[in-house]
């Protein structure tokens, strides 16, 4: 069994790729929840449903979001209306956050909701929620504090930044499901996601770490030189005071992470890892990426 620490869509396109060697049912994801945001009434886990929408077949893989062919109605009339909902949510898209919502106002946990939602789509494998607890990933800016979503898709991550916040009251433990997951992979992946809004957050949940130590845990960079492969995690790896590059994303990971992989292209030398073709720009690509991260397991 393969346990993935999932964000964004790097991840996912990894999990794709993962799918073409074991069925589904051999696969867990842990993801990240600290972009999750209740929005016109109706709560968003962007990640989560990235990830239900994979596997259940109907996710829009020329975004990496939302649900192919999607119709935006809706949305549309909001914003006639004077509805200030700054994130596209697509009609399909829009009936499972409001599934997933009355399960949470009606006493589920994130992870049960999230385990109903898959039996009702018929999904195999396991998706996990990082933690039930709240969790926000908070970009301070020059005008305020704002949540993720707002920077990166109000303002498509255009504003300076000057922290990076995780906000949460209780200070977030990992679920006893999400533990279990690990403890029962045979390879623990790190896909290339945003190490600082994506991965982060889930290594930040209590129990999450040393889980991690007793595990073969392979680290895929998200990084080709200076420069990620999607998404903000240049701008936000600098306001860590980190370079944005594979060297400082295995800093990160340095302490539970037994491989390193990079792509053939990236000219920042991390000894020891292994070279691959990361850019998974089709279903063969990631079919690919996942094989050689199989076969090093199994070759160890």
């Amino acid at each position: 069994m393969i346990t993935f620490l999932s964000g964004g869509t790097g991840t996912p396109k990894l999990v794709r790729g993962a799918r073409e060697h074991l069925p589904d049912k051999e696969i867990a994801v842990v993801v990240n929840t600290a972009e999750d945001i209740w929005i016109s009434g109706n709560h968003l886990s962007p990640d989560i449903d990235t990830l239900l929408y994979l596997f259940s077949g109907s996710l829009n893989t020329d975004t990496w979001w939302g649900v192919r062919g999607d119709t935006f109605r809706t949305h549309e009339e909001l914003l006639t209306l004077g509805v200030d909902e700054y994130i596209g949510i697509g009609d399909a898209d829009r009936a499972l956050h409001i599934a997933r919502g009355d399960l949470l106002r009606n006493g589920s946990s994130l992870t049960e909701a999230t385990s109903t939602l898959c039996s009702r789509l018929g999904i195999a494998a396991r998706i996990l929620p990082m933690t039930d607890e709240e969790v926000a990933t908070l970009i301070r800016t020059d005008s305020g504090t704002i949540h993720f979503q707002e920077y990166w898709v109000k303002h498509r991550g255009k504003l300076p930044i000057r922290e990076v916040i995780r906000y949460s009251p209780t200070g977030p433990s990992a679920t006893g499901e999400v533990l279990q997951a690990i403890r029962d992979a045979d390879l623990v992946v790190i896909g290339p996601s945003n190490p600082v809004t994506s991965i982060l957050p889930i290594l930040e949940c209590a129990g999450v770490i040393p889980a991690l130590m007793d595990q073969f845990v392979i680290a895929v960079s998200p990084f080709i030189g200076d420069a990620p492969i999607s998404g903000p995690a240049g701008a936000l790896m600098r306001a860590r005071g980190l370079a944005p590059d594979s060297a400082a994303t295995f800093s990160l990971y340095r302490e539970f992470c037994d491989l390193f992989v990079q792509d053939i292209r990236d000219p920042i030398d991390v000894p020891g890892s292994l070279r691959c073709d990361t850019l998974m720009t089709s279903g063969e690509k990631s079919a690919a990426l996942a094989g050689s991260l199989i076969a090093a397991v199994r070759g160890r």
